[in-house]
C-alpha cells in the first residue's frame, strides 16, 4: 500500500512552504508526497480557461508565479528523499518529464488531463521510471491507449473522477476491480471527495494505492484547499487504512484454537434439572442446556434420552460423557 499526500501547488510558489507541507504529510503517515511541475509557457496557452475550483486566477499566471526553479525542485526532493517519503510528481509538458527525470523523480504521476497526451507518455515510459496513471477524465478507449503507451513501465492505475469536489456517487468504486481485470496492472484511488470514508472503502477492494489532496488549513489560498485533508484528518484515515489491512488478512475460519476459553465459558452444555441417581434412564424433563460450554455438547440431547446414567448426578450439574452408559 503507498498513501499519497497530494500537495500540488499548496506552496504557492515558496520553498519554505512546501518543507512546511513535507514535514507535516510525513507527521500524518503519508508513505509520498505529489507535486505538480508547472512550466506555464510549455503547457498552457496564456489565454487558458481557468477551472471552475480555481480561484478565478489565469491559470497560466499562477502556474507561472508558483514555479519552482530546477534548483529548488532539485533541493524540495532531496529534503522529501530524507524525511524517508517518495518523491512523486506530475509533468504537464515533456519539458517538465526532462526536468523531473534531471533532479531523480521517484515516480511520474500521470495527471487524468494529459491521459491524451501520449507523446508525453510515450516520453514518461523512456524513462525507466514507475509510473501512476490517472483515470480521472478519460473512457476506457483513451485509457486503453495510455496503457498501451506505458505498458513497458512499472504502472499502477488509479480510479479517479475529475469533480473538485467529486460527490460521494460519482466516485466509481465499482471501478477499481474492473480495472484491475481490464489491464493487469495494480489498482488505486485518487479520491477527491473531502472526507476520508471512501478512500477506506478503496482498500477493501482491492486498492495499492491511495492519493489525497492534502493541506494545513482548509481556507489557505489554494485551488485544491476546501476540498483537501487536514494533517488530523489525513492521519485519521492512514490509521484506519493500516487497521483495514490487518482486518483484510487471510483467516482460516476453522482455526479457533484462539477461542478455546470463550467457547467454554459462553456456550452451552446438558445439565441435570434435578438430582439423578445412577443407573435411571434419562428422560428429557431431566435435561437442560445452560452455561458454561465445558460439559456434555447440547448435540449429544436426543442421543443419551433413553440411556442410562452411569452414577449419580447432582441437580443444576453439567453432564459429561462418563456419566452416561452408552451401549447396554
Amino acid at each position: 500500500m503507498l498513501i499519497i499526500a497530494e500537495l500540488a501547488n499548496g506552496h504557492c510558489g515558496l520553498l519554505e512552504n512546501a518543507y512546511k507541507l513535507v514535514d507535516a504529510a510525513k507527521a500524518s503517515g503519508a508513505d509520498a508526497v505529489k507535486f505538480q511541475l508547472h512550466i506555464a509557457e510549455a503547457e498552457s496557452l496564456k489565454t487558458a480557461p481557468p477551472p471552475p475550483y480555481f480561484n478565478k486566477e489565469n491559470p497560466y499566471k499562477f502556474f507561472q508565479r508558483t514555479q519552482f526553479t530546477l534548483k529548488e525542485w532539485a533541493e524540495l526532493k532531496e529534503y522529501v528523499t530524507k524525511s524517508g517519503m517518495k518523491f512523486i510528481c506530475s509533468p504537464f509538458s515533456i519539458e517538465a518529464v526532462d526536468a523531473l527525470s534531471d533532479i531523480g523523480v521517484d515516480i511520474y504521476k500521470i495527471a487524468s488531463g494529459e491521459v491524451t497526451n501520449i507523446p508525453m507518455l510515450k516520453h514518461i515510459s523512456k524513462k525507466f521510471k514507475p509510473v501512476i496513471l490517472s483515470s480521472g477524465m478519460s473512457n476506457l478507449s483513451e485509457l486503453d491507449k495510455a496503457v498501451v503507451a506505458l505498458y513497458d513501465t512499472d504502472l499502477t492505475i488509479l480510479q479517479c473522477s475529475s469533480e473538485y469536489p467529486c460527490p460521494y456517487n460519482h466516485v466509481g468504486l465499482n471501478l477499481i476491480p474492473t480495472l484491475a481485470s481490464r489491464y493487469n496492472f495494480p489498482v488505486g484511488l485518487s479520491d477527491h471527495t473531502p472526507t476520508i470514508y471512501t478512500a477506506l472503502a478503496a482498500v477493501t477492494l482491492g486498492a495499492t494505492v491511495i492519493e489525497k489532496h492534502f493541506t494545513l488549513d482548509n481556507e489557505l489560498y489554494d485551488p485544491d484547499a476546501s476540498f483537501a485533508l487536514t494533517p488530523d484528518k489525513f492521519k485519521e484515515m492512514v490509521d484506519g487504512i493500516h487497521i483495514i489491512q490487518e482486518a483484510l488478512e487471510p483467516m482460516n475460519k476453522d482455526n479457533i484454537e484462539r477461542f478455546k476459553r470463550m467457547k467454554a465459558i459462553f456456550q452451552k452444555s446438558l445439565v441435570s434439572n434435578v438430582d439423578i441417581p445412577e443407573h435411571t434412564i434419562l428422560t428429557r424433563e431431566m435435561i437442560g442446556i445452560k452455561k458454561p460450554g465445558d460439559g456434555l455438547h447440547p448435540e449429544y440431547l436426543d442421543e443419551i434420552i433413553g440411556k442410562k446414567t452411569r452414577n449419580f448426578i447432582p441437580c443444576d450439574s453439567a453432564l459429561h460423557a462418563e456419566d452416561i452408559v452408552w451401549k447396554s
